[in-house]
């Protein structure tokens, strides 16, 4: 294969977006042996979210250039992402042994926040490397390799806002009213695998097809468990409901609140006490991921 691979996809270097998600609801309908759970959950990205500078280059390595506190690079799931892809190109002999990158994160997302800021860094690492590198992998190849980085990939993969169930990778597109909200982290980190085997958490709701799901009141059930736990986030989610709906994402330990227009979430977010950090932004049911790819 030619050394020119890498070199032909230049310029490769830009910042990419890595979008947060809400999971608007979350309900838990089983446990799988393996210990994982049966869920079903619909994801909406955000117009907010960590950036990424991506570079590819002919160094043969994946370099992270911003270390993250607390998270080893060979845990951080970008560079695990770019190592998987690298690897898995080679592999089909797609991708000659100096393709290489280097990595930059501009983290805007909390960690432990429940709005999927590790997995949407996997993601939009997958996504733009496929892209330089020309790998030719599609979006439903680039999922399958993320799911094994985590379950919440493959939503940020495709792009697309959707109903998810299995461990939240079987997608069905859908198209949520793209209200405006107010995100709020209450400054404490949560493990999700600490609430999911928590064994107060419901894990028996029953399933319901998505007609009967988008009409009903939206739920996360992991909530009374988080806020059970979690004195902040009770707190939090006592303040917000004063104002507008407002419940936990994922597994926490971000709340959100949901708007009709931007005048009014940012009228609360003037209200949020100095203790509490948060941001607004518009729900979109195409990712800002993709919509940046198309216009490269």
């Amino acid at each position: 294969m030619s050394g020119d691979l890498v070199q032909s996809a230049m310029p490769a270097s830009a910042k990419w977006p890595a979008p947060a998600k809400l999971n608007l609801f979350l309900y838990v309908t089983g446990r799988r042996p393996d210990g994982y759970h049966h869920l079903q959950t619909l994801f909406q990205f955000l117009d907010f979210g960590d950036e990424l500078t991506i570079t590819a280059d002919n160094s043969g390595t994946i370099k992270l250039l911003t270390a993250i506190d607390g998270v080893p690079q060979e845990e951080n799931l970008a560079v695990r992402a770019a190592q998987l892809l690298r690897q898995q190109a080679q592999l089909h002999g797609t991708l000659p042994p100096q393709a290489g990158a280097s990595i930059a994160i501009e983290k805007k997302l909390p960690m432990g926040g429940g709005l999927g800021g590790g997995s949407s860094d996997a993601a939009t690492v997958l996504v733009a490397l496929n892209h330089y590198w020309k790998t030719g992998f599609s979006f439903a190849e680039l999922a399958a390799l993320g799911l094994t980085l985590g379950a919440d990939v493959p939503v940020f993969v495709q792009g697309f806002a959707a109903f998810a169930e299995g461990v939240g990778e079987e997608l069905t597109p859908a198209s949520p009213a793209e209200k405006w909200y107010l995100v709020v982290h209450p400054g404490v980190h949560i493990s999700t695998p600490a609430i999911f085997n928590d064994p107060a958490l419901r894990r028996d709701t029953p399933r319901r097809k998505i007609s009967e799901l988008l009409l009903a009141d939206y739920h996360n059930d992991c909530e009374p468990v988080v806020r059970k736990r979690f004195r902040e986030v009770e707190q939090l989610v006592s303040w917000l409901l004063e104002y507008a709906p407002s419940r936990l994402t994922g597994t926490g330990a971000c709340v959100f609140a949901e708007f009709d227009t931007e005048s009014t979430a940012r009228k609360v977010f003037d209200l949020v006490p100095k203790k509490w950090q948060g941001f607004v932004a518009r729900g979109v049911n195409i990712s800002p991921l993709h919509r940046y790819l198309s216009s490269q």
